[in-house]
């Protein structure tokens, strides 16, 4: 499909396409837009060589979308701007994403689609892959799904707690083979971290952590409480949780398990607690809406809790220290906060075409976020907004859409 892109200066992807033969962390790959994967040397399995997939020189960012009324589906490619349709997922309510795989939950499956997209980190060093964009199949799942994985696992949480835990080296085969099931429900979510599961048990005030294998066998009880655990995320300095007084935060370091409890530090009413958590991948930055006209910003470096006030919100964003706390707000423009004062700092014109209430629920539009640019994606105008949020929020480019993109999630990071 050959796209309508708006460009207000020449697109930072542009540099994507021109690969050096020896990066810099001195791992060899081939780049460019071609699927194919890279040649095996004669002598030797190059460092970070993947079957089936190209490395190239940065990241390789593309955006899943869906319309739920009409099915369609596309993966918008961001280095170059091309749109691939893939197959329709009809009455999607969710979409979840561990940085290569878009989960698209119904009411009775979870469709999985290999976005072609992801990035490996050594630590020391980085490895962004392209490959090509597959529809891997759909997953038995119940209503209100969700999806969490790691490099190892994707752990799928039906509303009723039962886990099943799928290979993903099984999904980046290309199959659905059958999962592991977890015995027993779980409270909340359950997040792959440090090659283990985060679970929690019992409901109300009681709910406790708890660290199983990948088998499901239990095998630390750090001591802990976390009343309603709802949102959760996975940082550089562990698995972060909210609960209804704060979050917790748990840490592995040498095989053993701790926690630590950041408190918001006042009685915050249920309408206010955050219950979803937005973060860049990598960072340690966390934003949460809190109430209609407030955003909870989470530092998890100083383990502390910050309320924004800010207009009426629909999503919030931000790429971490030093970065503008990114705010969507319902009179259909970007807003910029600074996250230590408070202050007003910036302002999109109307991106949004159509009305947005504060309370759109999973399909209102949201807002992605990865080193250098966020992006906004506006339903009802069929198009996506891609913002330098380190220029005064201004729109680097937009893509004119043949759907309705109502459910968007970044891959590749």
């Amino acid at each position: 499909m050959a796209p309508t892109v708006r460009r207000n200066v020449t697109p930072r992807a542009a540099a994507a396409l021109l690969l050096p033969a020896l990066l810099a962390t001195g791992c060899t790959g081939e780049g460019g837009d071609d699927p194919r994967p890279a040649a095996r040397s004669s002598s030797a399995t190059p460092h970070g060589y993947v079957e089936g997939a190209q490395e190239a020189a940065e990241q390789q960012s593309r955006l899943v979308l869906n319309d739920p009324d009409s099915g369609h589906t596309r993966v918008l490619d961001l280095t170059s701007g091309a749109i691939r349709k893939t197959a329709r997922v009809e009455g999607a309510v969710r979409l979840d994403t561990d940085g290569r795989f878009g989960y698209l939950h119904t009411a009775g499956s979870t469709h999985v689609l290999d976005s072609g997209a992801w990035t490996v980190d050594h630590g020391d060093h980085v490895h962004y892959y392209r490959a090509a964009i597959r529809d891997i199949g759909d997953l038995p799942a119940g209503r209100a799904a969700r999806a969490r994985g790691d490099i190892a696992v994707t752990a799928l949480t039906d509303g009723s707690g039962r886990v099943a835990l799928h290979d993903r080296s099984q999904l980046e085969k290309g199959s659905t083979a059958s999962p592991r099931t977890l015995p027993g429900t779980y409270t909340g979510p359950v997040v792959p971290y440090a090659e283990h599961l985060l679970v929690f048990t019992g409901k109300g005030p009681t709910a406790r952590p708890a660290v199983l294998d990948r088998t499901g066998r239990r095998v630390a009880a750090p001591e802990a409480e976390c009343a309603d655990p709802r949102g959760e995320a996975v940082t550089r300095r562990g698995a972060v949780v909210t609960c209804a007084d704060g979050a917790l935060l748990v840490r592995e370091r040498g095989g053993t398990f701790t926690t630590e409890k950041i408190p918001y530090g006042e009685d915050v009413p249920e309408e206010q607690r955050a219950t979803e958590l937005s973060l860049r991948p990598g960072s340690d930055t966390l934003t949460a809406p809190a109430g209609k006209d407030a955003v909870w910003v989470l530092d998890v470096t100083e383990r502390t809790w910050t309320r924004v006030r800010t207009g009426p919100v629909v999503a919030a964003n931000t790429a971490g220290e030093g970065s503008p706390l990114l705010v969507l707000e319902t009179d259909g423009a970007l807003h910029g906060y600074d996250t230590a004062t408070g202050k007003h700092i910036a302002r999109t014109a109307r991106l949004l075409t159509g009305d947005q209430p504060a309370d759109a629920g999973a399909t209102a539009p949201v807002i992605e976020v990865d080193r250098s640019r966020a992006y906004v994606n506006d339903p009802d105008g069929k198009r996506v907004f891609e913002i330098d949020y380190n220029d005064g929020l201004r729109v680097a480019r937009s893509f004119d859409l043949d759907i309705e993109p109502a459910l968007m999630a970044e891959t590749g990071r």
